[in-house]
């Protein structure tokens, strides 16, 4: 089910939900609009989770040895690469 919200755009919104349109973006207008909704959603979430991602590092930030340790791991993993 959906449910209609009037909203209002100004002629070069307008315009630009056109072109999105006439570009194969999205088959109308709505369509536009709840891609742009989701995009932004998705984006202001993973934001959000990499606030808190870097927030805990700077509240518990990585000793020298889990840092040698990540080191070696990547080393390891970059010399078993077949290039």
């Amino acid at each position: 089910m959906t449910t209609p919200v009037p909203t209002r755009f100004s002629d070069e919104q307008l315009q630009v939900l056109d072109r999105l349109v006439a570009d194969g973006i999205a088959d109308n207008r709505s369509d536009v609009i709840r891609l742009a909704l989701n995009r932004l959603d998705e984006s202001v979430r993973r934001a959000s989770i990499g606030k808190q991602i870097a927030d805990s590092y700077r509240t518990q930030p990585q000793t020298e040895d889990e840092d040698a340790a990540a080191m070696a791991n990547a080393v390891s993993l970059t010399e078993a690469e077949p290039w």
